[in-house]
């Protein structure tokens, strides 16, 4: 009989794991994937390029937004895989939804125009120009005086 595990893989290999490393932290079982969000971000002349690995997501799954200076790349999943006997009841019912996210600082000068973004295969690759930050003019404002 299959049972759900909240633990892992394997209920069981987790707790016979135990027995040889008695010494374990239980963050493993808190933080979110690790294989999720994964970049690899390489500098050229023109710009960076970021190369963003979103497995099992799909292009309409993720979202881009640049505001303030940064970057933000959102992904959202939801999986649903029902299995029903002949008889049409469950044998086997299983909902997953799982959301992630990540911020990269590129600048207030760049603008949404000057990213490109492109999906393909579970790998989001944005191109980011560099920009030098243009300084800003001071305006003098004098303060009237009356007399």
């Amino acid at each position: 009989m299959l049972m759900p595990s909240i633990f892992g893989e394997n209920l069981f290999d987790d707790f016979f794991d135990d027995f040889a490393r008695p010494v374990r932290s239980a963050a493993r079982y808190s933080t979110p994937a690790t294989n999720v969000m994964r970049t690899d971000i390489k500098e050229s002349d023109a710009g960076y390029e970021l190369d963003i690995d979103l497995p099992g997501y799909r292009k309409e799954d993720v979202k881009a937004e640049l505001a303030d200076g940064y970057l933000t790349i959102s992904a959202e999943t939801k999986k649903n895989d029902d299995k029903k006997d002949e008889n049409g009841k469950y044998i086997r019912r299983e909902r997953y939804y799982g959301t992630c996210s990540r911020s990269f600082y590129v600048g207030e000068d760049v603008t949404e125009e000057d990213i490109k973004a492109k999906f393909e295969d579970g790998i989001l690759k944005l191109l980011v120009p560099k920009k030098e930050a243009q300084p800003k003019i001071e305006e003098k404002k004098y303060i009237p005086i009356e007399g």
